[in-house]
């Protein structure tokens, strides 16, 4: 099929015997144009197929009204979550949303933010993929005054702003909960180190232990870089092996756990009279599970709600993203069955 020819402000001009300065200015709803006239234009643009060049006008004014987000994974309820509070504020505030996605891979999220800069966003939000080391990529949006926000994967360590939860306390109270429920034997299992959220959590753990009188065993921590749902039966392999066996796990993720716990209990292992399990983001496999999975409520719909109106704020002149270097979104540890070895009957959901 052979392509239409774009209609311009000058085919509409010429079908109206009209100048195109006056088509211009109708088309943007000047009031300086007879309303009949200013219609007039508008409907014939609109019978012709004409298309408003938002970008181009946008450029002009030194702005597009886009914002770019970088995101480390899809296929995650936390994830979709942000994406959701970003998309929220930003469209009732008409800015426009790029999004990219590294799929945890720091060479895809160089790219990623070259593109972003080239499509000439006005501000960026980001979450760092897991093998990420350098922030280096994200300086020319800084030469140029561009805000750049980051939020949940982020480096604490640098200047930029931040968006995220305290990790450390959430892995400070799911490990002294289960301590709390006569667990001894206590194992972790927890993405990558280099990344703030799991190094956090684990810093969390560790001392939580400590101010309890218990022994921090190496050798019932469990790292693995990339936390999955399909990896669960993989780690409760590993945990079977564990010496000592855990009479309590830590997960950083809700659906490794939720798939952790089904392996265990088909090999006869009760959840939590055996080995009491907690999770990390309240995903929505956390209420589908039986027992239903005790987690930490990572609002990922206030995390991307925070940084999208902090960085919009800074766009508009409200408010100076310099000025905040880390703000921090309120997690709530939630009990379920999984984690309760004492009065079993009692939960808070």
């Amino acid at each position: 099929m052979k392509q239409k020819k774009e209609i311009t402000i000058y085919d509409i001009a010429e079908k109206l015997q009209l100048s195109s300065a006056t088509v211009s200015r109708a088309l943007n709803d000047n009031p300086l144009i007879n309303k009949n006239t200013r219609k007039k234009i508008q409907d014939t643009a609109k019978e012709l197929g004409y298309r408003h060049n938002s970008f181009a006008r946008n450029l002009r004014a030194k702005n597009t009204h886009t914002i770019g987000i970088i995101m480390h994974e899809l296929n995650s309820h936390f994830m979709t979550s942000v994406l959701a509070g970003i998309e929220k504020i930003a469209a009732a505030e008409g800015y426009d949303l790029i999004i990219a996605h590294s799929s945890e891979n720091y060479h895809k999220e160089v790219a990623n933010v070259q593109n972003l800069f080239n499509k000439r966003v006005d501000g960026l939000m980001a979450s760092l993929a897991i093998d990420t080391t350098s922030l280096d990529h994200y300086l020319p949006f800084l030469e140029k005054g561009i805000p750049v926000i980051f939020y949940d994967r982020v480096d604490e360590s640098s200047d930029f702003t931040n968006v995220i939860i305290d990790n450390y306390q959430c892995g400070y109270q799911a490990t002294n909960h289960l301590v709390e429920q006569g667990c001894q034997h206590i194992a972790l299992v927890t993405g990558g180190l280099n990344r703030n959220v799991y190094f956090k959590r684990y810093q969390g753990y560790i001392d939580a232990l400590k101010n309890n009188g218990l022994e921090v065993n190496e050798n019932l921590i469990l790292i693995k870089e990339n936390l999955t749902q399909r990896k669960g039966a993989e780690i409760a392999e590993k945990i079977l092996d564990m010496k000592p066996l855990p009479d309590g796990i830590f997960f950083s993720h809700d659906f490794s756990a939720a798939m952790c716990m089904q392996v265990l209990k088909s090999k006869g292992w009760r959840i939590p009279e055996d080995i009491a399990v907690i999770g990390f983001n309240n995903d929505a496999i956390c209420d589908l599970i039986e027992p239903k999975l005790s987690t930490i409520n990572y609002p990922g719909n206030e995390v991307g709600e925070v940084a999208a109106r902090t960085l919009i704020n800074h766009l508009k002149g409200i408010a100076d993203i310099a000025q905040m270097k880390t703000i921090i979104v309120r997690s709530e540890l939630i009990i379920r069955e999984s984690s309760l070895k004492k009065n079993p009957q009692t939960t808070h959901t």
